[in-house]
């Protein structure tokens, strides 16, 4: 799931650095001053912190494996150095270090992805074992990549190309590229997949058009418009579960929900209908226009959307069924989660149902409940993230020695991460066995 920098100056002020979902949208990671928090997001009404870490102050990145007890974490004090956790033995699975400062990183059971600004490393997550290094990739100043969450595929998708909307597909199982895709005039701001890996969507730094490709095939399956007055920043693409909407938040106010829907001629002509007749001509007249101004009579509009209180300030958005109804979450820099309705049937406007205070070590949890004439919030400054302003010094790759784990908190060898880690469903948190110990690995 998507995850992202989302530092802000009133969120920096009470210690928010970073938020992520995790890759079914069942948990909200959120990286502080003092460390980092885990949420359980499986009901509206109460946002639990199922978990404090303090084992690290200033967190910018951290990313919890499904349900599991297993999250990374890097921070600001030591940005070349990844520590792996099994949050809730409170014990160190591993660490490991890199030769530049990390941007990102994406997991899932398979494999563990780590993005620097011009190279990626991947890891087999059974063992931590460094199975493939990329290097001389596009200059990726914010570490931009995505992973299928997916391991029958475990697809990874970065820029090809600094300077135009070129995307690398990499089977990260068989170590291999795939495809390229030009998706974009302009360099690619956001990537996501969706849940099997077939789909991938991505944006531009414009931010006006969304478009959505076919995987491994690189086909064009879908091109939506988020807007034509202005570009803008988008700052998280995410799926829904069942692929069937897409949604994207930016740096404005607001936030579009995609319906993924083929239109076919057949519908048109079984409904005669006044738009249906205005649609029709516009298509016939498409042919005679410019190629830009054709494209763009052909893209669709957003399903539903969100109108959130603040503007300049980034934030990440993702779609998940909570207590079986489908719901829009959106954390942002303010420190708040925000939750909606998304009616599947009508889209439309969304209506907020509960906002979340994700609150500091120094404050008392407040869950604010939404009234029905809450007062807008003025507009927030807009903020740089950590990792477009980080400077990377130029040294040759290189990584630490990995420290396994084992019941008695010791160093063991050859162990692998248990079978049921790999199943469909999610994984439990109450099994005790339910993290990846590694062998010592030098690399």
């Amino acid at each position: 799931m998507e995850s992202q920098d989302v530092s802000g100056d009133p969120g920096g002020q009470r210690g928010f650095i970073c938020a992520s979902f995790n890759q079914d949208t069942t948990s909200l990671s959120v990286g502080t001053k003092t460390g980092y928090r885990l949420f359980s997001l499986t009901a509206v009404d109460k946002l639990d912190c199922i978990h404090e870490g303090v084992e690290c102050p200033n967190v910018y990145i951290v990313e919890r494996l499904f349900s599991s007890s297993l999250v990374v974490v890097v921070s600001l004090s030591m940005p070349r150095r990844m520590n792996v956790y099994h949050f809730k033995k409170g014990t160190e699975i591993c660490n490991y270090s890199y030769s530049n400062n990390i941007l990102s990183v994406k997991l899932n059971r398979q494999r563990l992805v780590v993005c620097l600004e011009e190279s990626i490393y991947i890891h087999n997550i059974r063992d931590m074992k460094l199975l493939k290094t990329l290097l001389n990739t596009p200059v990726n100043p914010s570490g931009l990549c995505a992973l299928s969450i997916n391991h029958g595929n475990s697809y990874l998708a970065y820029p090809g190309n600094s300077s135009i909307g070129e995307i690398t597909v990499y089977d990260a199982n068989n170590l291999s590229t795939v495809t390229l895709i030009q998706a974009h005039d302009s360099p690619l701001a956001a990537l996501t997949f969706n849940a099997s890996g077939s789909k991938l969507a991505s944006a531009s730094e414009k931010g006006t058009v969304i478009r959505v490709f076919s995987v491994p095939e690189g086909q064009k399956l879908f091109e939506f418009r988020r807007g034509m007055k202005r570009y803008v920043s988008i700052s998280s693409l995410s799926f829904s579960a069942d692929a069937q909407f897409l949604c994207a938040s930016s740096n404005t106010e607001t936030v579009h929900i995609f319906k993924l829907e083929q239109h076919s001629p057949s519908q048109d002509e079984q409904s005669p209908t006044w738009s249906a007749y205005v649609g029709k001509m516009f298509t016939a007249a498409s042919t005679y226009l410019p190629t830009h101004v054709s494209d763009m009579m052909h893209q669709d509009r957003a399903f539903a959307t969100v109108r959130l209180n603040m503007i300049g300030l980034k934030n990440i958005c993702a779609l998940a069924t909570i207590q079986k109804l489908s719901r829009l979450l959106v954390a942002s820099s303010e420190g708040f989660l925000y939750i909606y309705n998304v009616d599947p049937q009508d889209g439309g406007e969304c209506v907020l149902v509960q906002k979340h205070r994700l609150f500091d070590s120094t404050e008392e949890q407040e869950d604010e409940k939404v009234e029905e004439n809450q007062e807008d919030a003025p507009p927030q400054p807009a903020s740089q993230s950590y990792a477009a302003t980080v400077a990377l010094p130029s040294t040759p790759p290189s990584s630490t020695t990995l420290m396994g784990y084992s019941e008695d908190g010791g160093a063991q060898k050859g162990e692998v991460i248990p079978e049921h880690e790999f199943a469909e469903g999610p994984i439990c948190l109450e099994d005790e066995n339910e993290f990846p110990p590694v062998g010592n690995q030098s690399n």
